[in-house]
This record gives structure tokens, C-alpha cells and sequence, in this order.
């Protein structure tokens, strides 16, 4: 009673006073010391722009609808959905309103890729030395976890710090948290404070993206190591010492971890279904790729390879990032593209003469999956069944790959006939017509065959069998 007493006879002027103090006396401690950590990259807002769209900007924000990518019935031609890079392999994308067509593939796709060190066989002998092996979903499914973003140096910001900045910086971040105790706590606050209460707390990993020069890779510590992927084993950067030890332990690997960056002087030249030199005036190229530059998809043939799946609890939908593609199509009959062999892509005119001069690519041949589909690319979990089963049963059309299934297609850019650097280079939007130019068989060379010519039309459309 007491209490209560004196509480009646408070001077609320007084404390408000004091709370006001507070507030001003704690303002530049927390701008010191920020409750939330501050990150590396968040200085990079302050000079540069993240390429690419966010979040429920995605033009595959529809991609569901039973509707909406079907062809159309006043015969236009399909067009040009979404595009996708995929900066580090294995890894999340970022999704593009436009790219540039380099004889690589989309700029920015597939430089650099994880790799696991793989000791030697114990039947091995004694001079066999351990082995780097590109890592991907199938191996490690919790890459599909590891974000990635890419920051371009924008010339409208200028940081009174920072002054202008002209480097390009790739920035990674996975779910984790350094130290232990109290430390992890605050960060599961902060992680939750500043991106929802479903938000885990991420540690960060910032790279130039650009091939770093030959005094910075002495100045780092970098090595120069081979690296095998599928049969190739290109000699590539090995970055290793920028990683946290906290990755190889969240992605649950036993062996050491390495990041690759592949050199732009040491790219791998694409053969097998590709056109030759003597057709393209160059021999396609390709940095960490599975085997051709870029990868096209069409959602009409995804969501009918939706039907024919076992559909449960952990899987009801395909997400076209499942396939992980550059070019996602809309508007075509579905599996129509298995036999395109010649494709343009042209932006229709804007009404004032003005139009993105049309694209031309070699359709070189059916993309034959693996299992690697079967990883949520959300969520980072494997499926133990589908989407493979669907495709094996539904999708073995193809004589060049029996007991496999396909869906997308391979492609090559074609350049201008010069052959000129500042001809070697495209650009493709959103929104762009897609031309079927020529149609024919494909018959799918694996690494190691020779070309062969198809025996008989192998094409099975609508995904019968």
C-alpha cells in the first residue's frame, strides 16, 4: 500500500525526463554497437546494386498457374519467361530481366564451383595423389541452401568512406552461426529482428568477382590445382582459404572443402554435339558447366512431367528451379522443343523502330537428367523417388541415353560471322519471341562418344512412352 502510495505521487515529468536521457545516451552507443551485426556486404549498399530480381518480383511467380504458359490461341510464338545464372554451381541462382550472351553462356553463370579433396584409393599406388571433385546437389543436397547474390559497382553512388568503388563482389551466405553461448544467442536475435521470425542466423562469404590478377592470387595464397569434373579435369583457382570452416561442417562433408574459379585463359571447349569451329568461326567454351553453354526449359513441359509423378507429403509441385535452367520458356505446345535444332530470339518492336537485334543459338541436343532433380531447390531435400522416376519411365526418348530421361534442351550461342571479340556477344530479355528455325532428330553424345548420326526419328512427344 505503500507503493501504491508513493506511485500516485510519481513526477512523471521527472521520468520522462530520465527515459528521455536514456534514449539519448544509447543512440550513439548502438550506432557503435549495433545490436543486429553488422556484415561486410552492408557496406556494399552504400556503392554498389545487387544484380538481378527479389523475391515476389520472380517471373515465375506464376508458374503453377494451369494456365498461363500454355500456348497461345492466336498462334503467337512462345516467348522468353525467365532467366537464370548460377554464379557458384550447385548453389542458388539469381534471376535476371535480361543477360548478356557471352560464348560461355549467360555472363556470370557457372564461374566458380565447390569441390571436395577425395583421397586416394587404398588400392591405389603409392604415388597417386588425392583428388579434387566438383561438388553438386547430388552430393552435398545443402548447397541448394547456400545463398548467392552478386554486387555491381554503380556509378549514381558515391560512399564518403568508401569514395567510388569499380570492383564486383560475389557475396555467399548459409545458415550457421560463429562461437557458441551467449554469442549464437544474439545472433538468432538479430537474425530474427532483422528478417522475420522464421529467419535462422547466416554467416557471410565476400569474393571479387572478377579473375583475380597474378599478384593477388601470390598476396592470398591461391593455388592454381586440377579439378575433376565429370571427365574433365581442367586446371583452375583454387580459393580454399577464404572459407569458413563452418560451411564444409553445415553442408555435412568429410572431406576438405575447395572453391574453384575457373580461368577465363583455361575454359573448357565443348565438343561432342556442338557445332565445330568451322560452322560458328569459334569452338564453344564453357567455365564450370555440366557440358554445353546454356540449358533451355519449357513450363509447359514441366508441368506436364507434373502430372505423371508420385505426388506425398514432400512433394506436390515441380519448381522449374528444380531442373536449374537458363532460359525458361512459356507458350509452347508441351515437349514441343525435343526436336528444335536451330532457335531466334527476337524482341517485338516497340512502335518506334527500336528493337534488341535478334538472337540466333544452336538447339545441340536433349539434356539428359540425373537424380540431381530430386533436391527441393527451396528447402535443400532430397525426394527420394521423383521427379527421376517420372522421368525414366515418361522421358526415355532419346537412343543416344537409354534408361534416362530428358527434358530441356542444350544450346550454343551463334555470333556474328566476323568472329570479331565485339561480336562475340548477344543479349537476351525477358519477353522475347522465341522461333523454332529448324527441327530434326537429336541423338545425345555422352563424354567419351563419338558423333553419331540418328538411326531412326526418335522423337516421342506429350512424354509417352
Amino acid at each position: 500500500m505503500t507503493w501504491l502510495a508513493g506511485a500516485a505521487h510519481l513526477d512523471w515529468g521527472s521520468v520522462f525526463l530520465v527515459a528521455l536521457t536514456l534514449v539519448v545516451f544509447f543512440i550513439p552507443v548502438l550506432i557503435l554497437f549495433p545490436p543486429i551485426p553488422v556484415e561486410r556486404s552492408d557496406a556494399l549498399r552504400q556503392t554498389h546494386t545487387k544484380l538481378g530480381l527479389r523475391g515476389p518480383d520472380s517471373n515465375l511467380a506464376t508458374q503453377y498457374s494451369p494456365s498461363a504458359h500454355r500456348p497461345r490461341p492466336d498462334a503467337r510464338p512462345p516467348t522468353i519467361q525467365s532467366l537464370h545464372v548460377y554464379p557458384v554451381k550447385s548453389c542458388r541462382g539469381v534471376e535476371l530481366s535480361h543477360a548478356k550472351v557471352l560464348p560461355t553462356g549467360l555472363e556470370n553463370d557457372r564461374l566458380f564451383a565447390f569441390a571436395q579433396l577425395k583421397p586416394r584409393p587404398l588400392a591405389a599406388e603409392t604415388d597417386h595423389e588425392p583428388t579434387w571433385e566438383v561438388l553438386t546437389l547430388r552430393q552435398a543436397p545443402l548447397l541448394a541452401n547456400v545463398k548467392v547474390d552478386i554486387w555491381l559497382p554503380d556509378p549514381s553512388k558515391t560512399s564518403r568512406q568508401l569514395g567510388k568503388m569499380e570492383e564486383a563482389f560475389l557475396v555467399l551466405r548459409f545458415p550457421g552461426a560463429a562461437g557458441s553461448g551467449p554469442r549464437r544467442l544474439v545472433q538468432l536475435l538479430a537474425a530474427k529482428l532483422s528478417r522475420g521470425l522464421s529467419a535462422v542466423p547466416e554467416m557471410e562469404l565476400m569474393l571479387p568477382l572478377d579473375f583475380p590478377s597474378s599478384d593477388d592470387i601470390t598476396a592470398r595464397g591461391y593455388k592454381y590445382e586440377a579439378v575433376k569434373i565429370w571427365k574433365d579435369t581442367p586446371c583452375a583457382l583454387n580459393m580454399e582459404r577464404e572459407l569458413p570452416p563452418e560451411l564444409a561442417r553445415y553442408l555435412g562433408l568429410k572431406h576438405p572443402l575447395g572453391l574453384f574459379r575457373m580461368d577465363p585463359a583455361n575454359q573448357r571447349q565443348v565438343f561432342r554435339c556442338a557445332p565445330h569451329k568451322d560452322a560458328l568461326g569459334y569452338q564453344p567454351v564453357i567455365d564450370f558447366h555440366d557440358a554445353y553453354p546454356l540449358h533451355m526449359l519449357s513450363l509447359t513441359s514441366i508441368r506436364d512431367l507434373e502430372t505423371k509423378i508420385q505426388k506425398d507429403q514432400a512433394i506436390q509441385h515441380l519448381d522449374a528451379r528444380r531442373f536449374r535452367g537458363n532460359i525458361i520458356i512459356s507458350g509452347a505446345e508441351a515437349y514441343d522443343e525435343d526436336d528444335w535444332k536451330s532457335v531466334q530470339f527476337t524482341q517485338p518492336a516497340d512502335g518506334r523502330g527500336n528493337e534488341t537485334p535478334p538472337s540466333v543459338f544452336d538447339v545441340s541436343c536433349r539434356t539428359v537428367r540425373c537424380k540431381l532433380p530430386n533436391v527441393d531447390p527451396a528447402t535443400g531435400i532430397r525426394h527420394r523417388l521423383e521427379p527421376d522416376h517420372a522421368l525414366r519411365k515418361h522421358r526415355e526418348i532419346d537412343s543416344g541415353a537409354p534408361k534416362a530421361g530428358c527434358l530441356g534442351m542444350q544450346l550454343c550461342p551463334v555470333f556474328h560471322p566476323s568472329g570479331a571479340p565485339e561480336h562475340l556477344q548477344t543479349v537476351l530479355e525477358v519477353g522475347m519471341q522465341v522461333h523454332v528455325l529448324q527441327r530434326g532428330a537429336h541423338y545425345y553424345v555422352g563424354q567419351g562418344q563419338q558423333q553419331k548420326e540418328p538411326q531412326v526419328p526418335d522423337k516421342k512427344h506429350n512424354g509417352a512412352t
